[in-house]
């Protein structure tokens, strides 16, 4: 058959140099060790990942024998190299894509098995007594974990799967999106496309239904995202194979001791923290009942309660419900309405104070420090503030619109916060921080992080699981799942104890223009009774005394906590520490620890 194809090609070289087109037969049997060649090509690329282990040894015997040869002086250089690269893969493993501490010491196995035959080898040769049953042995038993290995299966898979992307971008109506990059993590994986001109995010993120149907994944496990560049004309795919937010994230602590430091509130889905910075920012927390948001609020207080440059304010309608726990660690709570409209009169003060304070040190901003500490109020539930104490809502609108600058910060938390709801003020306007949880209604969504962000794909209406939320920030604009940690009612309790005896107080100057303040109140209640008789104010006066004296005689061993004396008194924080003094001037009260009382002869109650 040779000679045969020999005799044609002989007879169209003739017909070329008499100037004719010859019509060439070519041979099955020349075409098959082609065909061959790429069919094993193609067997190999597709099976690179199992075929590792072999290739790595193969690779292995072929340099030992050729070094061997030539430098067989090199084997301690490779012993020395072999273990510092052992140990580089243990400490810094991590930065390379070894997350788990058991693959970094797989790993760390492998090239030290890899390095001591190649030692071996290079000194006694490839063939030397059981070097070759060794290598085959440690293929074996070191291929094994690599084949397991559930990550680096499920990386094949993956491959194989976005093999088909050309025919699946066409059928979700992406037609001609091409993939970059892919990665397979602990969760997933993600992947990194390029859009074809005209294309945007926008649409990908319309897709994501029909995207979910292609690549056979469970509702909701497909995320569009930006990529880390911002280019216009590329996305995101990522893929959870398993909800890393499946179960409940116990809190690790507090992750701050500064609020100028950002807060954890909780992991991403790529187990990454979820860290947002509160110091000269109003916050909102929003979400429907049971979704976390009373959780969300006890994250930020185990941080906050251990900064110590930051004095806390609670308002909390409820009587308290929400707020009690932390209350060790408040320096001012407010239950009622009227307690609320007094304490952010207090707080608008404070914010008066500290601006003309900053005028005349020519300075622009509060540097919040343990000296002078930055005033956070809390507000729980604020729709029942703006129903029902109004005034009082005002107060919070003019403490949003200036501030944050002098670092009186407010955090609001509420289910809708509609522009009824938040007292038809400039309050949501001014919140710089957004924290979504879930939502009953999609149009929800924009009341509480902003317009238009539920066309830009802030989906908090699918969140599925109390504590999961949408975070939109100056620093956290692409909307990425977290969840909140929990603190069970043991663990506020035990974080308030700890915290309580590390709270600042008011700086001077907050403290010059809360007595400013009250002064001028004095004045001008005195003005407008003029001739009246004071006996309902002193009566009033008399009802508070009595009551301080009580809870004081029935303080527990420890005492009784400010915060505790300022709430059943009904009064302010300065008038409690002003009776105490006197009660201790008197000899009837005693400071058992910074920031608790009780009286000299308690009749104190165990705990």
């Amino acid at each position: 058959m040779s000679a045969r194809n020999a005799q044609m090609r002989r007879h169209a070289r003739k017909m070329r140099r008499n100037g004719l087109q010859p019509m060439v037969v070519i041979d099955a049997n020349d075409r098959l060790p082609d065909l061959v060649a790429v069919v094993i090509a193609r067997g190999v690329w597709r099976y690179r990942s199992e075929l590792a282990p072999p290739a790595l040894a193969l690779t292995l015997f072929v340099v030992g024998a050729s070094l061997h040869v030539a430098h067989s002086a090199w084997w301690w250089g490779i012993l020395v190299g072999t273990t510092a690269a052992a140990w580089l893969v243990v400490l810094f493993g991590g930065r390379i894509g070894l997350s788990l501490r058991a693959e970094r010491y797989y790993a760390a196995a492998v090239v030290m098995a890899a390095g001591g035959w190649l030692t071996s080898a290079v000194g006694l040769g490839v063939l030397y007594g059981p070097l070759p049953q060794l290598l085959a042995v440690e293929t074996v038993v070191l291929g094994v974990p690599w084949w397991a290995h559930r990550r680096r299966r499920a990386r094949v898979r993956v491959e194989r799967q976005l093999s088909a992307w050309p025919e699946i971008s066409k059928d979700i109506g992406l037609p001609g999106s091409r993939l970059q990059s892919a990665v397979v993590d602990v969760w997933g994986w993600r992947a990194r496309f390029a859009l074809a001109r005209g294309q945007t995010i926008q649409a990908a993120i319309g897709k994501i239904p029909a995207i979910e149907s292609a690549l056979g994944t469970f509702r909701g496990a497909v995320r569009v995202l930006p990529t880390r560049d911002d280019k216009a004309n590329r996305f995101e795919l990522r893929v959870l194979n398993i909800d890393p937010h499946a179960d409940a994230i116990p809190w690790p602590g507090p992750t701050v001791s500064s609020i100028n430091e950002p807060i954890d509130l909780g992991p991403f889905e790529d187990a990454s923290p979820c860290r947002v910075l509160f110091v000269r920012r109003h916050g909102l927390f929003g979400g429907v009942a049971g979704s976390g948001k009373s959780g969300g609020i006890n994250v930020l207080m185990g941080n906050l309660t251990a900064c110590r440059d930051v004095v806390i304010w609670g308002i909390d309608l409820k009587r308290g419900m929400e707020l009690q726990p932390w209350a060790s660690c408040i320096d001012r709570l407010a239950v009622t309405p009227e307690q609320a409209k007094a304490l952010l009169q207090d707080a608008e003060a404070i914010l008066e104070g500290r601006a003309d304070s900053l005028a005349r040190t020519g300075k622009r901003v509060w540097e919040p420090s343990p000296q002078m500490p930055a005033l956070v109020i809390i507000v729980d539930e604020y729709a029942e503030l703006a129903d029902d104490a109004p005034e009082a809502a005002s107060h919070s609108d003019s403490i949003a619109r200036r501030g944050r600058a002098v670092a009186v910060q407010l955090v609001a938390a509420t289910q809708r916060p509609t522009q009824k709801a938040m007292g038809r003020g400039a309050v949501r306007s001014q919140m710089d921080i957004r924290v979504s949880f879930r939502v009953r209604e999609s149009k929800d969504v924009d009341l509480i992080l902003g317009q238009g962000m539920l066309t830009s794909g802030w989906h908090a209406h699918k969140l599925n699981a109390p504590g999961k939320f949408l975070l939109s920030a100056p620093e956290h604009d692409v909307p990425r799942r977290a969840r909140a940690y929990l603190l069970t009612d043991d663990v506020v309790r035990e974080t308030a104890a700890r915290h309580a005896q590390f709270r600042p107080v008011l700086d001077e100057v907050s403290q010059r223009a809360l007595e400013e303040a009250a002064t001028r109140v004095l004045s001008t209640t005195q003005t407008t009774a003029g001739t009246h008789s004071p006996t309902g104010e002193a009566e009033e006066r008399d009802g508070a005394e009595q009551a301080l004296r009580t809870m004081l005689e029935h303080a527990p061993e420890d005492g009784t906590p400010i915060a505790h004396l300022v709430s059943g008194t009904g009064k302010s924080r300065r008038w409690v520490y002003y009776q105490l003094t006197n009660e201790a001037n008197a000899g009837r009260a005693v400071q058992v620890s910074r920031g608790r009382w009780r009286a000299t002869s308690s009749k104190s109650h165990p705990l």
